[in-house]
Formats: C-alpha cells, structure tokens, sequence
C-alpha cells in the first residue's frame, strides 16, 4: 500500500503596507539603528493599521492569496487550523472568523496557541488529517498582530516585534514528498521568562493589570536566548541524525525568525551554511507564528521539488519543535 504524505502544495503570505523602521523607533525610545541590527538583524517591521483589524484580517488575506495561487475553491477546503499568539477575541477562535471571511462554510476550523512554535505545532497536526486519509485539503495558518501587545516604551521588545501572516494548503502525496518527521516539545517552567501576564482566566482585566503593563508582551532576554539557543539547536540536530541527515544534504533551514544570533547558533549547530538559510528577519521582524510561513513566501522561487527542508522554532512557554519536509513542487 502507497504511504500518504502531508505535502505542502501552496504557500502564501502577507504583510501590512506600513513599514516601522529603525529610524522611526529612534524617535520613540532611548535606542538606535545600529544597536538594533547588531543585536537582532532587524531593519524594519510591517505594523497593522486601521481600527477593529486583527490577526484574523491578516490571515485571510493569506488564505485569499492561497486559494487564488493554487486555483483552489473555498468549498474544496476541509479544515482551517490557526497558529496564533494574538486571536482577535478570546472566543470565538481567529480561524473561525478567518473562514467566514473567505466563504470557507460548515468545516472544522481551531486555533493553535504555543507561541512562535505554534505554525510547526500546527502543520504537525494537520499532517495527521491528511495522512490517515481524513481530508485532502486542510489549510494551516500563521498569524499574529504582536503590534497589538507590544509596549512601544519598552525599547527591549518594541524593536522585535512586527505583523503578518502567512498559509499553506496541504494535500496528499504519494510520491515520497510532504512531511517526513516532526518533533515538538514544551516546559512550563519557562513561563516566567516569556510571557503576556494579563488579560486571561488568572488575571483577567482591571484598571490595576492596565496599569502594571501585564497586557503587554514580557520577555526576559538573556534567559529567553540561552534556552531559545540551546533548544532549537539540539532538536533540529535531533531531527537531521533521526533522518539520516546532514548538512551536505540538507537543503534549507527554516528558523523562526527571532534573533539573527539565534538563527546562526542553529545553523552552526546543524553544520548548514548561511547560504541555505532562510532570512527574512530584516524585512519583517519577529511575526511569531508568521515567521516559517513567511520565509517559505518569500523563498518559494528558490524551492525545488524533492528538497530536503528543516523547519525549526522556539517559543514561550517554553514550546519549540522541529520539522523535516521533502519540498513537493519547483517554485
């Protein structure tokens, strides 16, 4: 019997029109161009403007994109997952407001929340559907709005942060293409080091958490890049020598897009060249779940069929994971 493979067969992203530079940040904390990019990589980040617009009018714009780039019908669609750190309500979830937006109807449709890890948690899933023959067609999305959490007085994380989303369509392959392998793994202990404080059941809204600043993002640095370091190194090694991988044959590293030091560790770590690296930190900043999906937008081009991918990603909570994935189409 042929196996099923998840493969993905489309990828579309998306980004606001309104570019935040360095320059800009200047004006509005204690900070520079220079201490920014030699810290981060980060040269500017997209910002989503305009009253009552979320995470959800982002992806589906993505998935807009997506339907029309692979000619697909929304009717042909048998499931919409959601990656996101930022959904529009607490309830209902962004991928249900996602698919009404793009005439997606009477399908199963949630949200996935583990951080920056959450797009290799989701596609993780939804490869499941489509290898036990569930569906054929299962859209995964990656969408935050960080803008929307972010203390643009805290110069330590408004320099990180930016907007966009990015889909993928997943469809069967028999070929030896898809999803090949994926590792996901989490501990709670990070909470403290990574963490929005307010606005869920333990502390839920109040002049006082207001106040605080415990709605805004907060991240300790140090402790976050030594284990964000250690974390996503080790487990995409661990994927590469499960698979009988290495970096001669490997063809790209997709890393969350952080930290440019933290992208070159994993590189290092793994024995691939910058050169097979997807970088895209500049452009966009850290856009949490639309980091992978973004990158894969923007190098699709440069993809060829039967390339060995490597997706790897590293979270609050702490979550982090890796994928390997044998790309299914010439860009």
């Amino acid at each position: 019997m042929t196996q099923i493979k998840a493969a993905i067969t489309g990828i579309q992203g998306y980004v606001p029109d309104y570019i935040l530079t360095n320059a800009e940040l200047e004006t509005m904390v204690a900070t520079s161009d220079e201490w920014i990019v030699s810290r981060t990589g980060i040269k500017e980040r997209r910002i989503l403007k305009g009253e009552g617009l979320g995470s959800s009018h982002m992806g589906a714009e993505a998935v807009k994109g997506l339907l029309a780039k692979t000619n697909t019908r929304a009717e042909e669609i048998e499931l919409l997952i959601c990656a996101t750190t930022t959904p529009d309500y607490v309830f209902p979830c962004t991928a249900n407001l996602i698919c009404d937006m793009v005439g997606i109807r009477n399908v199963g449709s949630f949200d996935i929340q583990a951080a920056c890890s959450g797009f290799v948690y989701a596609l993780t899933l939804g490869s499941q559907f489509i290898e036990t023959g569930k569906y054929k067609k299962v859209i995964v999305v990656g969408s935050d709005k960080m803008s929307a959490i972010v203390d643009y007085t805290d110069r330590k994380t408004c320099v990180l942060f930016g907007d966009g989303a990015g889909a993928v369509l997943l469809e069967p392959d028999t070929e030896g293409n898809g999803i090949i392998d994926s590792i996901i793994r989490s501990d709670g202990a990070g909470a403290p080091y990574l963490h929005q404080k307010a606005g869920g059941s333990r502390y839920p809204p109040t002049h006082e958490t207001i106040d605080k600043g415990w709605h805004y993002v907060f991240q300790d640095g140090s402790q976050v890049f030594k284990f964000a370091v250690t974390n996503m190194a080790f487990i995409s090694a661990e994927i590469m020598e499960k698979n009988g991988l290495t970096g001669d044959n490997v063809a790209w590293l997709v890393p969350h897009q952080a930290n440019k030091r933290i992208i070159e560790a994993t590189a290092n770590r793994m024995g691939v060249g910058m050169d097979k690296v997807m970088v895209n930190i500049q452009h966009y900043g850290n856009t949490t779940s639309a980091t992978i999906p973004l990158c894969l937008w923007d190098y699709e081009s440069q993809l060829k069929k039967g390339d060995n991918v490597i997706l790897a990603a590293f979270g609050g909570g702490f979550t982090w994971g890796a994928m390997y994935l044998k790309w299914a189409y010439n860009g």
